[in-house]
């Protein structure tokens, strides 16, 4: 398998990094932590722009056909940055299942919108029972004469605040009452009895909680023809993953760079850190475990589209050992910058921040090696 990038590959990448490293920086960061929106609308703009929002959306939507390995490519370019534009939950998340599940009428009404950038979407689909149990959903989705009745609460809805739909999943209760099936339900942000309570991210960006009180909806609010949507939640938030993962590897060099950098200029006992041998050796285990984890991620990107089995092993066991990975880079930086990792003044503090957000998304290392042993007892030998 030939796994160099194309051309086309490399060039979003360059360009990735480029518009990141030109707009992104410690003063751009601060002002979007204390932002409200917690991101940048003109930045938002730019990336309809560069086609980035259109990147995995079908060229028949106005997207440009992109797959999982380009996404990776730009969200390991967000890592660097501390993006905290709502890239996975718009695009990565809300346009993907838009069109894996949605019918044609909808996928025209949406996700051109998406691609240019006059539309932002949220997945809301966690609740405070689940523990990451992506069939667990409790919110009800009752069928009337006039639609649909929704009732339930969704918590860790990534930028939900900024959305303009928000997809939601709910059993379905038709006129006979639980039909076993999950349905996604396209929710406007403003309908009545949608409260929506947001809080910042741990290392930047918003999510937020949703209440939904006997929420009436049309008809045409279920998204395709009813069929149980869990395969399709299960696909996308394993895609999800990948792209975070990429992310969180985007982060990992940083952190490497930045702490490589300081153990030359820092100097102990008339002698810079690096040239102690403890020191080389910890900073030899963190470009390790960088390059592991970009393997990991490149792999979890690979198999998005495998068959079922295939696909969640590989995105769980990528997000295992990159969680690992991610809290062991982000010690080591810490401890090797001494009591400055942690303050305000350094960036560090922040990139590390993100990295224990990052292991706590869609399931800690924890819950994916579960996950993943589960899965290989499924596995048939060849």
């Amino acid at each position: 398998m030939d796994l160099n990038l194309s051309d086309e590959q490399r060039l979003l990448r360059e360009s990735a990094e480029r518009f990141v490293a030109g707009s992104y920086d410690a003063d751009h960061r601060r002002k979007m932590a204390n932002d409200p929106l917690g991101f940048s609308p003109a930045v938002w703009k730019q990336f309809a722009e560069l086609g980035w929002l259109a990147l995995p959306i079908a060229e028949e939507f106005g997207g440009l056909g992109g797959g999982a390995v380009e996404i990776g490519i730009l969200t390991e370019a967000f890592g660097r940055g501390l993006v905290s534009e709502p890239y996975i939950a718009t695009v990565v998340l809300g346009a993907a299942l838009v069109e894996r599940c949605g019918g044609t009428v909808q996928k025209q009404a949406i996700l051109p919108k998406v691609a240019d950038g006059s539309l932002k979407l949220a997945f809301a689909h966690s609740e405070r029972a689940a523990r990451f149990d992506l069939a667990k959903v409790a919110t009800i989705a009752n069928k009337t004469a006039q639609g649909w009745r929704l009732s339930g609460s969704k918590v860790a809805v990534l930028d939900g605040h900024a959305a303009g739909e928000i997809i939601v999943s709910a059993h379905i209760h038709d006129y006979q009452g639980p039909s076993g099936r999950i349905g996604l339900f396209l929710v406007p942000a403003k309908t009545p009895s949608v409260a929506v309570s947001d809080y910042e991210r741990l290392g930047g960006g918003r999510a937020c909680n949703i209440e939904l009180s006997d929420v009436q909806l049309p008809q045409a609010a279920l998204l395709g023809d009813g069929h149980d949507a869990l395969p399709a939640i299960e696909w996308a938030v394993d895609r999800a993953m990948a792209a975070l993962d990429a992310e969180a590897v985007g982060i990992m060099q940083v952190l490497l760079e930045t702490t490589l950098e300081y153990t030359k200029i820092r100097k102990q006992f008339g002698r810079p850190l690096s040239a102690n041998q403890v020191i080389r050796h910890r900073l030899a285990d963190m470009a390790v475990q960088v390059d592991e984890s970009r393997s990991m991620a490149l792999r979890a990107a690979l198999k998005v589209d495998a068959n079922p089995v295939e696909r969640a092993r590989a995105a769980s066991g990528a997000k295992a050992k990159i969680g690992r990975c991610a809290r062991f880079i982000g010690e080591q930086s810490i401890q090797l910058h001494g009591g400055m990792g942690v303050t305000e003044e350094l960036e560090v503090g922040a990139y590390f921040k993100r990295l224990v957000a990052f292991d706590t998304l869609f399931g800690g290392s924890a819950h994916h090696y579960g996950r993943h042993a589960q899965l290989g007892r499924n596995v048939v030998p060849a």
